[in-house]
C-alpha cells in the first residue's frame, strides 16, 4: 500500500481543484483529510501552496449502497458531522476553487459541490473502473468534470490500467514512493527511464511526480528538497505534460514545510 493512513481494500477520492490559472507552470497538489492536525480545509486553500487539494477518502460507493466517506478525526460521517464542511468548501470556492453537483438525499459533505473524481484503487478489483470513468462524465453533462488516478510508478499500475487506458484522464499523480524498483534511489536514469514511460504510453493531459512530503509518511521514497530541484525536476519538466508534484500529505508537509521549500522550483 502506497499510502501509510488508512487504506481500504478499494477507494476512491473526491477531490476539489484551484484552477492553475492559465498557466502550464508546475504546480503542488496535496491529499487532505486523514489527520485531525492537519488544519482544516479553509486553512489548506488558503495557504496559497497548493492549486489541487484532493479530499479523502470516499470509501464506500456502488451497488446501490450509501456512500461512506472517512475523513478520520476532523468529523463522524455517521451523523452527517462531515457536512460542516459545507461552508469550507464555499470558502474554496471563493478562492478559484470549483466542484462536483449532482442531486441526492445523501450528501456526506452536505450541499457542497466537488469539481472531480480521484481514482486511487490499491486492492479489491481491476474490473470496471474504465465505466465507471466513461459514467460520470456522461452524468456531468456539459458540466466540466475533472478525472485523475494515482497510480503506482510500476507500469503498467495492476489496479486501475483499464481506466488509464481510456484516454479520459485530466491528471495522473504517479506514486514514486513505497516502490523501490521505480523510486528515486540516487539513479537519475532509470527514474527518467520510468518517468517517460508514463508520459508517453498514458493518454492524459499531465502527469505529477508523487512524493511523501517526509520521510515519515510513507515507508520508502522520500526525497529532500534540494534533491528533488536540483536531480529530479529537470527530468520530469523535459515531458510536455509535466504537471507539477503531488504530496502525501497535508499533515507531513504542515511539519516540514516540504511544499514551501519547492514551490518557487515546480
Amino acid at each position: 500500500m502506497a499510502h501509510q493512513t488508512l487504506i481500504p481494500l478499494s477507494l476512491l477520492f473526491l477531490f476539489l481543484l484551484a484552477l492553475p490559472n492559465g498557466s502550464h507552470a508546475g504546480n503542488i497538489t496535496v491529499y487532505w483529510g486523514q489527520n485531525g492536525n492537519e488544519g482544516s480545509l479553509s486553512e489548506t486553500c488558503a495557504s496559497n501552496l497548493y492549486k489541487i487539494v484532493n479530499v479523502a477518502f470516499l470509501t464506500q460507493f456502488g451497488n446501490g449502497r450509501d456512500l461512506v466517506i472517512n475523513l478520520a478525526g476532523h468529523c463522524d460521517p455517521t451523523n452527517n458531522g462531515c457536512a460542516r464542511f459545507s461552508s469550507e468548501i464555499t470558502y474554496c470556492q471563493s478562492l478559484g476553487v470549483m466542484f462536483l453537483g449532482g442531486q441526492s438525499s445523501n450528501r456526506p459533505l452536505g450541499n457542497a459541490v466537488l469539481d472531480g473524481v480521484d481514482f486511487d484503487i490499491e486492492g479489491g478489483t481491476t474490473l470496471y473502473w474504465d465505466v465507471v470513468a466513461r459514467e460520470l462524465l456522461n452524468l456531468s453533462g456539459e458540466n466540466k468534470l475533472y478525472l485523475s488516478t494515482a497510480p503506482q510508478c510500476p507500469y503498467p499500475d495492476i489496479w486501475m490500467d483499464s481506466v488509464l487506458q481510456t484516454g479520459l484522464l485530466d491528471y495522473v499523480w504517479i506514486q514514486f514512493y513505497n516502490n523501490p524498483p521505480c523510486q528515486y534511489s540516487g539513479n537519475v536514469e532509470n527514474l527518467r527511464s520510468y518517468w517517460q514511460t508514463w508520459t508517453t504510453i498514458i493518454k492524459a493531459t499531465y502527469f505529477f511526480f508523487g512524493l511523501p512530503a517526509s520521510p515519515e509518511a510513507a515507508g520508502s521514497g522520500y526525497v529532500n528538497s534540494t534533491t528533488l530541484i536540483n536531480e529530479i525536476l529537470p527530468i520530469l519538466k523535459e515531458s510536455p505534460k509535466y504537471g507539477g508534484i503531488m504530496l502525501w500529505s497535508r499533515y507531513y508537509d504542515l511539519l516540514t514545510g516540504y511544499s514551501e521549500a519547492i514551490k518557487s522550483y515546480v
